[in-house]
């Protein structure tokens, strides 16, 4: 789908399924790439970006239950992705943490990402960045309240 088709411009729903779909047909490809679930690369990328995190940390940032995010920690840790190690802090928690030098895979694929990215956002100028840049910022905060809003049994 065109972000125009001729002079019609999308509505948001229909755009925001595209996009979501998009996101998440890239996600998947990479993690069949790295032998791992959507999810399992998901996490993984917060614990790259974020980590070392608690378990909890990662339940409330993943929409997952603290039994799926025990699962999903064993399968990183099993494929060498991941290690938990006692927090210094509080010896009770245990902190999950990225192994250094992750699979090249991602890298790359973040790195062509990024590249592609870059190389059409120059086409803007700052104005209209700033417009892109406002739209994203709060395209993702509402897609993490609907995330918020549909992991709640009494919402709506």
């Amino acid at each position: 789908m065109a972000a125009m088709e001729g002079d019609r411009i999308p509505d948001g729903a229909e755009l925001g399924r595209e996009l979501s779909t998009a996101v998440v047909l890239f996600h998947e490809a990479i993690a069949h790439r790295l032998g791992l679930t959507a999810p399992d690369n998901r996490a993984l990328g917060i614990i790259t970006r974020e980590g070392p995190v608690t378990a909890g940390a990662l339940a409330e940032r993943t929409g997952l239950t603290p039994g799926a995010v025990t699962g999903l920690v064993d399968r990183l840790e099993r494929a060498g992705y991941v290690r938990r190690a006692a927090d210094p802090a509080d010896r009770r928690r245990v902190l999950i943490s990225a192994v250094p030098g992750l699979p090249e895979v991602q890298g790359r694929a973040f790195a062509a990402l990024g590249e592609a990215m870059g190389g059409f956002m120059a086409r803007y100028d700052a104005e209209q960045v700033a417009t892109v840049v406002d739209f994203c910022t709060n395209t993702i905060e509402v897609l993490r309240e609907q995330t918020r809003r549909l992991g709640d049994p009494g919402a709506s």
